[in-house]
């Protein structure tokens, strides 16, 4: 076996949802603490695969990545591949078997094992496969190398205990474990500590948090807490199940100023009759009668969803629902996907199984009403004044236009002209004006009214990302003892 001079060098490849950049985030915390440095190259001594299973072709996908990286893997056997996430979870000792040169296989509920299986796979020069069936070791007590320093995930709660037809997560990420709200807003409060001004709460299903320890307000009372941790500018969530959206998360989001007038709501299907053949546990009139009680509240919130098209049994009637429901919630973004089976969901087997050309003329049309919805959003923000936090990836200035780049406070792209401000960072925080809609963001060609230097711009323009350390705060320790740019596919709702 070759070795290799200095620390071992890592980089992770995630794919899926926020809740597998946040795991990927606690992998890289987890290696560094270990000991690895992160390489900017793909010249890594650690490759690490944080897959998803919800993703159609996610098999291939991860299959044709790992064939790429054998003839690297036979030229320099020293070299170590790691796969884990939903579809380890879900594959187990299949991935070594259809790709031999994998070193370890870890599940979604042992990320905490993965210093001590390479480690081990190294020493015994043979794959390490390890698949828990429960949590181990809740995610948000491991360390992790966070890659914002003006924004961070927090996950409240891992694990579903929904059962819709068409979703394979239960199963792989297991039934709702929600974490103590003394150990969330520790963390909270670590992050703005560290300059950090944005949280996003996560959860598979992040409104039903508190089931475990029997609080169905908890939810609400946690977004109240937030409001009291100073230095904490935005707050946001996702993401939430239509049948556990409650009066009071409506109120704590409208009387709690620092929580963002933005909602991700899946709404998967308009028809009452798909919703049912989902198993989808609300009706139409109940998601948008929760639509009209938001802006009802709050006026300015800006919604979005997701929308599954084609899904067995969907008849043209059913669409039109859909389409109906699109115009009437006046959604200022949505994630739309075609359905395809996913194996081991009931859905899979479901009769009326819509032809693939029918599938794809629907989603074709839905693309249109929805661009049509959200062009006309925007449109009505042109002249209104908006509060953007320069983000990092589209906070670069285009020299050719002299602009960066944001999001407002509800969510919203925001493209805006710097004028003569320099020194604008990514974290800052600039207030402008809408000049200009697009569909899918808004441009702000004016001067700027005001720009805000913080603690997140200097930490950027220093270079440092917030390492945080795991927040015990009673949970139990790793079951064993440790040894001494994040690429991802947009947002992947399944509730």
């Amino acid at each position: 076996m070759t070795t290799t001079a200095g620390p071992r060098t890592y980089q992770v490849r995630t794919y899926g949802c926020q809740m597998n950049v946040h795991d990927s985030e606690r992998i890289s915390g987890l290696l560094e603490a270990a000991g690895y440095v992160r390489a900017e190259a793909d010249d890594a001594d650690v490759v690490v695969f944080n897959t998803c299973a919800v993703r159609e072709n996610a098999d291939n996908r991860l299959y044709g990545n790992l064939g790429h990286l054998r003839p690297t893997k036979m030229r320099r056997p020293d070299m170590q591949i790691a796969v884990g996430g939903c579809l380890a979870q879900k594959d187990r000792g299949e991935i070594v078997k259809k790709a031999p040169w994998v070193d370890v296989v870890f599940g979604t509920h042992n990320i905490g094992s993965l210093p001590t299986m390479l480690e081990r796979a190294r020493h015994n020069a043979e794959a390490e496969v390890e698949i828990l069936e429960s949590l181990e070791v809740f995610p948000s007590t491991l360390p992790a190398r966070r890659e914002s320093t003006y924004a961070g995930w927090v996950s409240i709660s891992v694990g579903c205990n929904n059962t819709c037809t068409f979703c394979i997560v239960p199963s792989l990420r297991g039934r709702e474990k929600d974490r103590r709200p003394g150990e969330i807003l520790a963390e909270v409060e670590a992050l703005v500590a560290e300059g950090v001004l944005e949280v996003t709460l996560l959860g598979q299903n992040v409104n039903s948090y508190g089931v475990e320890f029997g609080d169905r307000l908890a939810f609400g009372k946690l977004l109240r807490s937030c409001g009291s941790i100073s230095g904490l500018e935005r707050v946001r969530f996702t993401s939430p199940h239509p049948k556990d959206f409650t009066d009071d998360v409506i109120a704590a989001m409208a009387e709690t100023p620092n929580v963002c007038h933005s909602l991700h709501m899946p709404l998967q299907s308009g028809s009452d009759a798909v919703l049912k053949a989902m198993r989808r546990s609300y009706r139409q009139e109940r998601y948008l009668g929760i639509i009209d009680k938001v802006r009802a509240a709050m006026p300015d919130a800006a919604i979005t969803t997701d929308i599954i098209v084609g899904f067995p049994g969907e008849t043209e009637s059913d669409f039109a629902q859909t389409l109906d429901v699109v115009r009437q919630a006046r959604f200022s973004s949505a994630f739309t996907f075609q359905y395809s089976p996913r194996p081991g969901t009931p859905a899979a087997t479901m009769d009326d199984q819509v032809p693939k050309a029918v599938v794809q003329e629907r989603y074709e049309r839905l693309m249109e009403v929805v661009e049509e919805t959200t062009w006309a959003e925007n449109q009505a923000l042109v002249g209104s004044r908006v509060e953007v936090l320069v983000a990092v990836g589209e906070g670069r200035k285009d020299e050719r236009t002299g602009r960066m780049s944001g999001r407002a406070r509800d969510g919203r792209l925001v493209h805006f002209a710097t004028g003569s401000l320099d020194g604008i960072r990514p974290g800052d925080v600039v207030e402008t004006v809408v000049s200009y809609a697009a569909p899918h963001h808004l441009n702000a060609d004016g001067e700027p009214l005001s720009h805000r230097r913080t603690r997140a711009g200097d930490a950027f323009e220093a270079g440092r990302a917030p390492r945080t350390p795991g927040v015990s705060l009673g949970m139990p320790s790793v079951g064993r003892p440790p040894i001494q740019p994040l690429p991802t596919e947009s947002a992947c709702s399944v509730q």
